[in-house]
């Protein structure tokens, strides 16, 4: 599928990639959540979904200042990576206790909405203005401002990541 642009965001699909179709998630979306915290998902981002997980499920969780999202399909793959870690160190330990605590499974109603529990609004500070990030295997909710401050500083700062990335063998074709 080629690159859309519909109403403000812009996504699109990967296909094949030796004998797995890879999917994924881009662009960003600027959503509202209500006072119960309900969040409505893009069309694109609902179709994605329910193409990995044909119950809609998904698995929230805290990371980055923000609530990452993942179909069940990957995070089940996180889950058993997770399962291969030594434990013995204990900062693998602490990010596993932080990571997986703050998991919890969601279905997306009739609606397309999802319910993000309210540990995960507080730890992203989600106001009701919200952004809907795509970023590869998985979506981010960002509060509108901090995501704006997050892009902010990656551009202030695009330069010197750029030459990071070059430098660890990273390849940017234009």
């Amino acid at each position: 599928m080629t690159l859309q642009e519909l109403g403000g965001y812009e996504w699109e699909k990967v296909g094949k990639s030796g004998n797995r179709c890879i999917n994924m998630f881009r662009g960003h979306s600027y959503r509202s959540q209500d006072p119960k915290g309900r969040l409505m998902l893009p069309p694109e981002f609902r179709d994605e979904v329910f193409a990995q997980s044909p119950e809609g499920r998904i698995v929230l969780t805290n990371f980055d200042d923000c609530v990452a999202a993942y179909p069940l399909p990957e995070w089940e793959i996180i889950e058993q990576n997770f399962a291969k870690l030594n434990m013995a160190d204990r900062g693998v330990r602490d990010f596993h206790r932080f990571f997986i605590s703050g998991a919890i499974e969601v279905t997306l109603d009739k609606q397309g909405r999802i319910l993000v529990p309210p540990h995960l609004r507080t730890y992203a500070q989600l106001s009701k203005d919200i952004v809907l990030a795509g970023v590869g295997r998985k979506f981010e909710i960002w509060d509108l401002e901090r995501f704006e401050n997050q892009r902010k500083v990656m551009q202030e700062n695009f330069d010197q990541v750029m030459d990071n990335l070059a430098g660890s063998g990273f390849e940017l074709r234009f």
